[in-house]
């Protein structure tokens, strides 16, 4: 049965909701651009591209605090930069921005095309130990972004194994088991004043992302321990599960359309304009919450001061206003001007990182591995099983 505007009184963009949530954005997009939810204490949202492009500009109504996150992550802290408005972000956002400029992000392709070589070999060899099968989200999806960005912020290798389970319980239990992600927020947070203390008991300097932190200035000032901490957190939760996400919705899209798959692996130079595609359709961020801070009014629904405010960013990147097809994806599309990093002061701060990963990913990928088909019938979101079987040439 078609969804209708009844049905969004109780959208969520959250753990199964995704299942179908495009039928949602097709009756927000085309009947409802601005409506509300009873989920989460209740929200008002915005589905149409320009109106969320225009609040993303707009922090004086449309605040990201308390967070940009709903539920929240039950943290006890702002994320920085993410949790916070201009000028205060500014500040905040310039002590990593030169880490993850288009130049530095140049310097560290040389050991993302290793990583994703040696990773594609390994889906080969794990293929052929059973029957040509192999799960994709575990031996590369995963591991590649926890690989690079892990190296990227200075954590320990010996710590890699148990980053995915912090994730997995911070994100994708807090909707259902709260005290699962209180918990697992707490270990994140334990884990990095550990690293803060030992960092500052050696004293000296690494060029990386643990050691920005530990030695920024702001407004004059050393962070406190809290402010490390946030940042910390944000970078750890961030960088970890979203390119994830992003390469396994990718690789799911692959194994079930041939044609495409093909026509990248022929193609190789039309795979940046595919991850974009990719990212527009199934992006790993599908909303974003922020707090009206004066009455207003969006497509003649007024919003109240202290609202909460969810901008749909994955229903916005299938606005046919702005997309010709919009619920088509098209590898080689053009002039596409998705939503998926966000915008404003608060646009992705890794998205270059994360451009970086996807594209190299996929060529790595494409390079080594035969054709491949799904296997095991997974959805499209998340981060969790991609059940694939090689196809012996």
């Amino acid at each position: 049965m078609a969804k209708t505007k009844a049905d969004l009184e109780n959208f969520s963009y959250h753990g199964d909701n995704l299942d179908d949530i495009f039928e949602d954005y097709e009756v927000m997009v085309n009947e409802c651009p601005v409506g509300r939810s009873k989920r989460y204490g209740g929200f008002a949202f915005l589905a149409k591209n320009d109106d969320i492009f225009e609040a993303e500009q707009d922090y004086e109504t449309f605040s990201v605090t308390p967070t940009m996150l709903l539920p929240d992550l039950e943290m006890g802290m702002p994320m920085i930069p993410i949790d916070v408005d201009p000028p205060e972000h500014t500040a905040y956002r310039k002590v990593l921005l030169p880490l993850f400029t288009p130049m530095n992000i140049a310097k560290l392709e040389p050991g993302m095309v290793e990583t994703a070589r040696k990773l594609a070999g390994e889906v080969v060899e794990a293929a052929a130990e059973n029957g040509g099968v192999v799960d994709l989200s575990t031996t590369f999806a995963r591991p590649l972004p926890t690989i690079i960005f892990s190296r990227l912020c200075g954590y320990p290798e010996d710590d890699w194994p148990k980053f995915d389970r912090w994730v997995d319980d911070v994100l994708y239990e807090r909707t259902e088991h709260p005290e699962i992600a209180r918990a697992a927020s707490a270990e994140i947070l334990r884990y990095f004043e550990g690293i803060i203390s030992a960092r500052k008991a050696e004293g000296g300097e690494r060029n990386d992302l643990m050691d920005k932190i530990i030695n920024a200035r702001v407004d004059g000032r050393e962070l406190t321990l809290d402010e490390m901490l946030s940042y910390s957190y944000l970078l750890f939760i961030a960088g970890l599960d979203t390119t994830a996400w992003g390469l396994r919705s990718s690789l799911w899209y692959l194994a079930q359309n041939p044609k495409a798959q093909q026509q990248l692996r022929e193609n190789p130079d039309q795979i940046p304009a595919a991850v974009e595609e990719f990212l527009r359709t199934m992006s790993p961020v599908q909303a974003m919450a922020r707090t009206c801070m004066r009455d207003t009014v969006v497509q003649g629904e007024e919003i109240k001061a202290g609202e909460r405010v969810v901008l749909v960013f994955g229903a916005g990147n299938r606005d046919p206003e702005i997309f010709e097809n919009p619920n088509e994806i098209q590898i080689d599309r053009e002039d596409n001007r998705h939503l998926s990093f966000g915008g404003g002061p608060h646009r992705c701060l890794g998205s270059n990182l994360a451009r970086k990963e996807m594209v190299i990913g996929i060529e790595e990928f494409l390079k080594q591995v035969p054709q491949f088909e799904s296997a095991g019938g997974e959805v499209w979101h998340g981060v969790g099983p991609l059940t694939v079987r090689l196809i012996e040439e």
